[in-house]
Protein backbone atom coordinates (compact mmCIF):
# COMPACT_ATOMS: atom_id res chain seq x y z
CA UNK A 1 0.00 0.00 0.00
CA UNK A 2 1.26 3.66 -1.17
CA UNK A 3 1.83 6.30 1.74
CA UNK A 4 -0.83 7.90 0.38
CA UNK A 5 -3.40 5.02 -0.02
CA UNK A 6 -2.22 4.29 4.08
CA UNK A 7 -2.65 8.13 4.97
CA UNK A 8 -6.03 7.99 3.80
CA UNK A 9 -7.50 4.24 5.18
CA UNK A 10 -6.19 6.23 8.42
CA UNK A 11 -8.33 9.16 7.81
CA UNK A 12 -11.10 7.30 6.88
CA UNK A 13 -11.25 4.96 9.32
CA UNK A 14 -10.73 7.69 12.02
CA UNK A 15 -13.41 9.76 10.35
CA UNK A 16 -15.79 6.38 10.54
CA UNK A 17 -15.42 5.70 14.57
CA UNK A 18 -15.77 9.37 16.35
CA UNK A 19 -15.48 12.78 15.11
CA UNK A 20 -12.31 13.69 14.91
CA UNK A 21 -10.13 13.82 18.29
CA UNK A 22 -6.80 14.80 18.26
CA UNK A 23 -4.31 11.97 20.48
CA UNK A 24 -3.06 12.60 23.95
CA UNK A 25 0.33 12.11 25.57
CA UNK A 26 3.50 12.26 23.57
CA UNK A 27 1.21 12.37 20.24
CA UNK A 28 -0.14 15.27 21.40
CA UNK A 29 3.18 16.96 21.57
CA UNK A 30 3.32 16.33 17.98
CA UNK A 31 -0.36 17.53 16.94
CA UNK A 32 0.22 20.98 18.29
CA UNK A 33 -0.26 23.86 18.29
CA UNK A 34 -3.59 22.42 17.07
CA UNK A 35 -6.42 23.02 19.83
CA UNK A 36 -8.01 20.01 21.29
CA UNK A 37 -11.04 19.00 19.59
CA UNK A 38 -14.14 17.05 21.27
CA UNK A 39 -16.05 13.41 20.66
CA UNK A 40 -18.93 13.29 19.39
CA UNK A 41 -21.62 11.96 16.92
CA UNK A 42 -19.87 11.95 13.48
CA UNK A 43 -21.64 14.90 11.68
CA UNK A 44 -21.35 17.71 9.61
CA UNK A 45 -22.17 20.25 11.84
CA UNK A 46 -19.49 18.03 14.54
CA UNK A 47 -16.48 18.35 11.68
CA UNK A 48 -17.39 21.84 10.58
CA UNK A 49 -16.91 23.07 14.52
CA UNK A 50 -13.42 21.05 14.28
CA UNK A 51 -12.44 23.02 11.28
CA UNK A 52 -13.47 25.99 12.08
CA UNK A 53 -11.37 26.06 15.60
CA UNK A 54 -8.59 24.28 13.73
CA UNK A 55 -8.15 27.13 11.24
CA UNK A 56 -7.16 29.62 14.53
CA UNK A 57 -3.94 27.06 14.56
CA UNK A 58 -0.64 28.18 13.44
CA UNK A 59 0.09 24.37 11.82
CA UNK A 60 -0.17 24.32 8.37
CA UNK A 61 -0.04 20.48 8.13
CA UNK A 62 -3.02 20.14 10.83
CA UNK A 63 -5.41 22.77 9.07
CA UNK A 64 -4.28 20.06 5.89
CA UNK A 65 -5.01 17.15 7.97
CA UNK A 66 -8.46 18.87 8.97
CA UNK A 67 -9.59 19.32 5.43
CA UNK A 68 -8.41 15.59 4.40
CA UNK A 69 -10.64 14.64 7.29
CA UNK A 70 -13.54 16.02 5.96
CA UNK A 71 -13.05 15.37 2.54
CA UNK A 72 -12.14 11.66 3.59
CA UNK A 73 -15.19 11.42 5.21
CA UNK A 74 -17.80 12.74 3.02
CA UNK A 75 -19.16 9.43 0.94
CA UNK A 76 -20.36 8.78 4.74
CA UNK A 77 -21.72 11.91 6.10
CA UNK A 78 -25.43 12.77 4.95
CA UNK A 79 -25.69 14.20 1.94
CA UNK A 80 -28.80 16.54 2.55
CA UNK A 81 -26.96 17.85 6.04
CA UNK A 82 -23.64 18.45 3.80
CA UNK A 83 -25.70 20.43 1.37
CA UNK A 84 -27.10 21.88 3.62
CA UNK A 85 -24.45 23.10 5.51
CA UNK A 86 -22.82 24.54 2.24
CA UNK A 87 -25.54 26.74 0.80
CA UNK A 88 -26.16 28.57 4.08
CA UNK A 89 -21.77 29.01 4.74
CA UNK A 90 -21.32 32.48 3.26
CA UNK A 91 -17.04 32.27 5.09
CA UNK A 92 -15.22 31.43 1.43
CA UNK A 93 -12.61 29.49 3.51
CA UNK A 94 -15.60 27.35 5.18
CA UNK A 95 -17.48 27.28 1.34
CA UNK A 96 -14.23 25.91 0.19
CA UNK A 97 -14.47 23.03 2.98
CA UNK A 98 -17.46 21.63 2.20
CA UNK A 99 -17.62 22.25 -1.46
CA UNK A 100 -14.35 19.99 -1.47
CA UNK A 101 -16.72 17.02 0.27
CA UNK A 102 -19.35 17.57 -1.99
CA UNK A 103 -16.92 17.22 -4.96
CA UNK A 104 -15.21 14.25 -3.21
CA UNK A 105 -18.60 12.58 -3.23
CA UNK A 106 -19.02 12.61 -6.58
CA UNK A 107 -15.24 11.72 -7.37
CA UNK A 108 -15.89 8.64 -4.84
CA UNK A 109 -18.97 7.17 -6.79
CA UNK A 110 -21.39 8.23 -3.61
CA UNK A 111 -22.94 10.76 -5.72
CA UNK A 112 -23.10 11.58 -9.40
CA UNK A 113 -25.01 15.11 -8.44
CA UNK A 114 -23.26 16.48 -5.46
CA UNK A 115 -20.47 18.62 -7.95
CA UNK A 116 -22.94 20.32 -9.65
CA UNK A 117 -24.35 22.00 -6.32
CA UNK A 118 -20.37 23.02 -6.10
CA UNK A 119 -20.52 24.10 -9.38
CA UNK A 120 -23.93 25.84 -9.63
CA UNK A 121 -22.95 27.80 -6.29
CA UNK A 122 -19.29 29.16 -8.43
CA UNK A 123 -21.53 30.45 -10.86
CA UNK A 124 -24.26 31.99 -9.31
CA UNK A 125 -23.15 33.08 -5.59
CA UNK A 126 -23.01 36.75 -4.92
CA UNK A 127 -20.02 37.30 -3.37
CA UNK A 128 -17.21 36.75 -5.56
CA UNK A 129 -14.38 35.49 -2.67
CA UNK A 130 -17.05 32.32 -2.24
CA UNK A 131 -17.14 31.78 -5.91
CA UNK A 132 -13.38 31.63 -6.04
CA UNK A 133 -13.10 29.47 -3.60
CA UNK A 134 -15.64 27.19 -4.63
CA UNK A 135 -14.22 27.17 -8.23
CA UNK A 136 -10.64 26.22 -6.12
CA UNK A 137 -12.85 23.20 -4.62
CA UNK A 138 -12.75 21.62 -8.08
CA UNK A 139 -8.96 21.81 -8.96
CA UNK A 140 -7.69 18.76 -9.83
CA UNK A 141 -11.04 16.54 -9.73
CA UNK A 142 -13.28 15.90 -13.29
CA UNK A 143 -15.19 18.80 -13.10
CA UNK A 144 -13.91 19.85 -16.90
CA UNK A 145 -16.39 16.89 -17.61
CA UNK A 146 -19.03 16.69 -15.11
CA UNK A 147 -20.11 20.52 -14.88
CA UNK A 148 -21.71 21.09 -18.21
CA UNK A 149 -20.54 24.24 -19.46
CA UNK A 150 -19.47 25.44 -16.03
CA UNK A 151 -16.04 26.35 -16.86
CA UNK A 152 -17.27 28.67 -19.91
CA UNK A 153 -19.18 30.94 -17.91
CA UNK A 154 -16.41 31.02 -14.65
CA UNK A 155 -13.88 32.32 -17.39
CA UNK A 156 -16.37 35.03 -18.42
CA UNK A 157 -16.98 35.95 -14.14
CA UNK A 158 -17.11 39.68 -13.62
CA UNK A 159 -14.50 38.92 -11.13
CA UNK A 160 -10.89 38.52 -12.55
CA UNK A 161 -9.84 36.44 -9.11
CA UNK A 162 -12.91 33.82 -10.53
CA UNK A 163 -11.25 34.06 -13.95
CA UNK A 164 -8.22 33.08 -12.96
CA UNK A 165 -8.94 30.44 -10.48
CA UNK A 166 -10.87 28.93 -13.03
CA UNK A 167 -8.24 28.74 -15.47
CA UNK A 168 -5.59 27.43 -12.87
CA UNK A 169 -8.22 24.80 -12.41
CA UNK A 170 -8.29 23.70 -16.39
CA UNK A 171 -4.52 23.92 -16.64
CA UNK A 172 -4.17 21.63 -13.84
CA UNK A 173 -6.90 19.00 -14.96
CA UNK A 174 -5.55 18.67 -18.09
CA UNK A 175 -2.35 18.42 -16.72
CA UNK A 176 -2.35 16.48 -13.61
CA UNK A 177 -5.70 14.66 -13.88
CA UNK A 178 -6.05 13.64 -17.87
CA UNK A 179 -2.55 14.62 -18.88
CA UNK A 180 -3.55 15.60 -22.50
CA UNK A 181 -5.03 11.77 -23.38
CA UNK A 182 -8.56 13.17 -22.71
CA UNK A 183 -10.18 14.20 -25.77
CA UNK A 184 -13.39 15.82 -24.28
CA UNK A 185 -11.70 17.08 -21.35
CA UNK A 186 -9.48 18.72 -23.91
CA UNK A 187 -12.32 19.99 -25.81
CA UNK A 188 -13.70 21.45 -22.92
CA UNK A 189 -10.82 23.04 -21.86
CA UNK A 190 -10.87 24.92 -25.42
CA UNK A 191 -13.77 25.75 -25.58
CA UNK A 192 -13.59 27.85 -22.41
CA UNK A 193 -10.48 29.22 -23.54
CA UNK A 194 -12.46 30.47 -26.87
CA UNK A 195 -15.41 31.95 -24.95
CA UNK A 196 -13.41 34.01 -22.51
CA UNK A 197 -13.27 37.86 -23.08
CA UNK A 198 -10.12 37.93 -20.63
CA UNK A 199 -6.83 38.01 -23.04
CA UNK A 200 -4.97 36.52 -19.91
CA UNK A 201 -7.31 34.05 -18.95
CA UNK A 202 -7.31 32.83 -22.50
CA UNK A 203 -3.50 32.77 -22.78
CA UNK A 204 -2.92 31.00 -19.65
CA UNK A 205 -5.09 28.19 -20.63
CA UNK A 206 -4.05 27.51 -24.11
CA UNK A 207 -0.10 27.83 -23.42
CA UNK A 208 -0.50 25.76 -21.10
CA UNK A 209 -2.28 22.61 -22.60
CA UNK A 210 -1.41 19.74 -24.37
CA UNK A 211 -3.51 19.51 -27.45
CA UNK A 212 -2.84 16.30 -28.99
CA UNK A 213 -6.28 14.71 -28.64
CA UNK A 214 -8.41 17.28 -29.27
CA UNK A 215 -11.27 17.68 -32.07
CA UNK A 216 -11.00 19.48 -35.48
CA UNK A 217 -13.16 21.83 -34.16
CA UNK A 218 -11.23 23.02 -31.48
CA UNK A 219 -8.09 22.50 -33.64
CA UNK A 220 -10.10 25.19 -35.92
CA UNK A 221 -11.23 27.25 -33.14
CA UNK A 222 -7.27 27.84 -32.22
CA UNK A 223 -6.38 28.72 -35.32
CA UNK A 224 -9.01 31.71 -35.12
CA UNK A 225 -7.13 33.01 -32.41
CA UNK A 226 -4.13 33.56 -34.15
CA UNK A 227 -5.64 36.85 -35.56
CA UNK A 228 -6.16 37.85 -31.89
CA UNK A 229 -5.63 41.46 -31.48
CA UNK A 230 -3.76 40.31 -28.21
CA UNK A 231 -0.26 39.64 -28.70
CA UNK A 232 -0.08 36.91 -26.07
CA UNK A 233 -3.48 35.26 -26.93
CA UNK A 234 -1.52 34.69 -30.45
CA UNK A 235 1.22 32.91 -28.49
CA UNK A 236 -0.24 30.92 -26.89
CA UNK A 237 -2.32 29.96 -29.92
CA UNK A 238 0.89 29.23 -31.84
CA UNK A 239 1.94 27.35 -29.25
CA UNK A 240 -1.07 25.00 -29.14
CA UNK A 241 -1.19 24.70 -32.68
CA UNK A 242 2.06 22.61 -32.20
CA UNK A 243 0.47 19.68 -30.38
CA UNK A 244 -2.26 19.21 -32.90
CA UNK A 245 -3.46 15.61 -33.55
CA UNK A 246 -2.00 14.33 -36.78
CA UNK A 247 -5.16 14.61 -38.59
CA UNK A 248 -5.24 18.71 -38.02
CA UNK A 249 -1.61 19.05 -38.44
CA UNK A 250 -1.91 20.16 -42.10
CA UNK A 251 -4.08 22.60 -41.66
CA UNK A 252 -1.87 24.25 -38.69
CA UNK A 253 1.13 23.99 -40.37
CA UNK A 254 -0.51 26.05 -43.03
CA UNK A 255 -1.73 28.70 -40.79
CA UNK A 256 1.61 29.56 -38.96
CA UNK A 257 3.48 29.90 -41.67
CA UNK A 258 1.18 32.33 -43.22
CA UNK A 259 1.51 34.18 -39.56
CA UNK A 260 4.87 34.20 -39.76
CA UNK A 261 4.95 36.35 -42.38
CA UNK A 262 2.28 38.72 -40.88
CA UNK A 263 3.37 38.72 -37.56
CA UNK A 264 5.32 41.65 -35.98
CA UNK A 265 5.70 40.84 -32.17
CA UNK A 266 9.01 38.67 -32.08
CA UNK A 267 7.39 36.82 -29.16
CA UNK A 268 4.81 35.51 -30.91
CA UNK A 269 7.40 34.81 -33.96
CA UNK A 270 9.40 32.68 -31.93
CA UNK A 271 6.58 30.61 -30.71
CA UNK A 272 5.60 30.01 -34.33
CA UNK A 273 9.12 29.37 -35.10
CA UNK A 274 8.33 26.37 -31.86
CA UNK A 275 5.20 25.21 -33.19
CA UNK A 276 6.38 24.76 -37.06
CA UNK A 277 9.54 22.36 -35.27
CA UNK A 278 6.79 20.42 -33.63
CA UNK A 279 4.39 19.98 -36.64
CA UNK A 280 6.97 18.64 -38.82
CA UNK A 281 10.33 17.65 -37.00
CA UNK A 282 12.79 17.08 -38.91
CA UNK A 283 10.58 17.64 -42.13
CA UNK A 284 10.27 21.08 -40.96
CA UNK A 285 14.48 22.34 -41.70
CA UNK A 286 13.09 23.49 -45.17
CA UNK A 287 10.48 25.91 -44.07
CA UNK A 288 12.45 27.06 -41.10
CA UNK A 289 14.98 27.71 -43.82
CA UNK A 290 12.82 29.48 -46.09
CA UNK A 291 11.95 31.99 -43.12
CA UNK A 292 15.47 32.69 -42.28
CA UNK A 293 15.24 35.93 -44.57
CA UNK A 294 11.51 37.21 -43.49
CA UNK A 295 13.40 38.27 -40.08
CA UNK A 296 16.81 38.88 -40.41
CA UNK A 297 16.86 39.31 -36.09
CA UNK A 298 15.49 35.64 -35.47
CA UNK A 299 18.26 33.94 -37.97
CA UNK A 300 19.89 32.24 -34.51
CA UNK A 301 16.70 31.03 -33.38
CA UNK A 302 15.91 29.34 -36.86
CA UNK A 303 19.66 28.15 -36.96
CA UNK A 304 19.22 26.64 -33.22
CA UNK A 305 15.83 25.29 -34.24
CA UNK A 306 17.62 23.52 -37.76
CA UNK A 307 20.76 22.18 -35.46
CA UNK A 308 17.86 20.51 -32.74
CA UNK A 309 15.92 18.81 -35.68
CA UNK A 310 18.91 17.75 -37.77
CA UNK A 311 19.51 15.62 -34.55
CA UNK A 312 16.64 13.64 -36.09
CA UNK A 313 15.21 12.80 -31.95
CA UNK A 314 11.96 11.15 -32.22
CA UNK A 315 10.43 12.95 -28.82
CA UNK A 316 8.93 16.11 -29.11
CA UNK A 317 10.15 16.54 -24.85
CA UNK A 318 14.08 15.09 -25.77
CA UNK A 319 14.29 17.87 -28.90
CA UNK A 320 12.74 20.84 -26.76
CA UNK A 321 15.48 19.66 -23.60
CA UNK A 322 17.91 19.94 -26.64
CA UNK A 323 16.97 23.56 -27.46
CA UNK A 324 16.96 24.57 -24.03
CA UNK A 325 20.56 23.22 -23.34
CA UNK A 326 21.83 25.28 -26.72
CA UNK A 327 20.18 28.14 -25.28
CA UNK A 328 22.06 28.28 -22.45
CA UNK A 329 25.52 27.73 -24.04
CA UNK A 330 24.94 31.22 -25.83
CA UNK A 331 26.68 34.06 -24.31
Amino acid sequence: MTRTATFRTGTLLLALTLCPLLPTGAAAQVAAPGPALQGGSCSVESLMDSIRRGLKSDSAAYKKYLRTLLRESAPTLSDQELQAAFERETDPVMAEHLAAALVARTERGADPEAIKAAAKRAVEDRDPAVRAATVRSMRRTSALENTGDMYQKLVRDPSPEVRQEAATNIVEDIQNVYSGYHGPASDAAVSAALASTDPKVTAKILGNMDTQRISAESAGGIQSLLRSDDAEVRKAAALALGGVPAEQMASARQSVLAMFRDERDTGVRKALLQSIAQLGFIGAIPELQRLRSTDPSLAPEIDAWIRVLSLDLQEWSLILREKQRLQQQVP
